[in-house]
């Protein structure tokens, strides 16, 4: 089991380490062995904290609560990370990964933390989706923050094999909880994304607007905002632009005696024709039809 740090634990805080026999019962019982705690526990306000290790042979699992840290490692791809960890971001490191942390001096961090291994703990792992760096941010919930805590106090009550049981599947509830977050998060991301380059379209109707534009103005990939664009809208991000210009030349046909040439340059169109073109293609009419239609 990798060693936790030896840092005095406070007041408040915890650090529980599981007694060799009971690891030894927990890799071998039916109800633990795929994934079981070897360690845990809270630092709250973790002054001075840190810790570097070489080699370490389970995975660690750690919740920031509140104030800062470091962390950094590498891989076994080859990739290294260093990152800035605050109040709601989850680090989860698999086994063999060199690294190190330690807590913020100004503003140092409360952690949860947990080692944890098992036949399943890979999967468990592979289950949570990490994109380049084992960090999940802004996981702010205190279905998370209680899942911790239930798992510190299911522990302190004794260190029978049923506290241990039930401890090792509430580490499951813990990990399975922070995927369903992370993806809640990053849904809720992604909206926010789009309906800014919406937004943006709105704004910027006089102009011709490009998909790497719009994708920077979302801060997502060029790939993966077209394509969650089309899957939410059912449209690529510059045909619902022409959609949102179309829209609002409808909008001045109607209410303004702006000649067509003029409502083409107002939408960015220095051809009145081609923009007749355009807004044929969408509606099925010209727009003089459209507007003697109004009249």
């Amino acid at each position: 089991m990798s060693q936790p740090s030896d840092w005095p634990v406070p007041k408040g805080g915890a650090r529980i380490l599981v007694p060799r026999e009971v690891l030894a019962e927990l890799a071998q019982h039916v109800l633990t062995r795929d994934c079981y705690p070897t360690a845990m526990g809270y630092y709250p306000q973790a002054h001075k904290h840190r810790m570097r290790r070489q080699e370490h042979d389970d995975y660690l699992l750690m919740y920031c609560v509140d104030g800062a840290g470091e962390v950094s490692g590498e891989l076994d791809s080859g990739a290294s990370f260093a990152s800035h960890i605050q109040a709601g971001d989850i680090v989860l490191l698999p086994p063999g990964v060199a690294h190190q942390y330690a807590a913020r001096p100004q503003q140092p961090w409360s952690l949860f933390w947990c080692h944890f291994r098992g036949r399943l703990a890979t999967e468990f792992y592979q289950h949570i989706q990490f994109a380049e760096e084992p960090i999940i941010r802004g996981l702010n919930d205190p279905n998370l923050h209680s899942g911790f805590s239930s798992l510190l106090s299911i522990v302190g009550s004794g260190y029978s094999l049923t506290v241990f049981v039930h401890a090792a599947n509430q580490l499951r509830q813990v990990l399975t909880l922070i995927e369903r977050l992370r993806r809640r998060s990053q849904r809720s991301s992604e909206a926010d994304a789009l309906a800014l380059a919406r937004s943006y379209m709105r704004d910027n109707l006089h102009r011709r607007l490009s998909l790497e534009e719009l994708a920077r103005v979302s801060q997502l990939s060029k790939f993966h905002f077209n394509r969650r664009y089309r899957q939410l809208t059912g449209y690529s991000p510059l045909q619902h632009f022409i959609h949102l210009k179309v829209e609002h030349a409808c909008y001045l046909l109607e209410s303004s005696t702006l000649s067509i040439a003029d409502i083409a340059f107002e939408l960015g169109y220095e051809d009145p024709l081609y923009f007749s073109r355009v807004f044929r293609k969408v509606t099925g009419i010209a727009p003089r039809t459209y507007r003697a239609g109004r009249v």
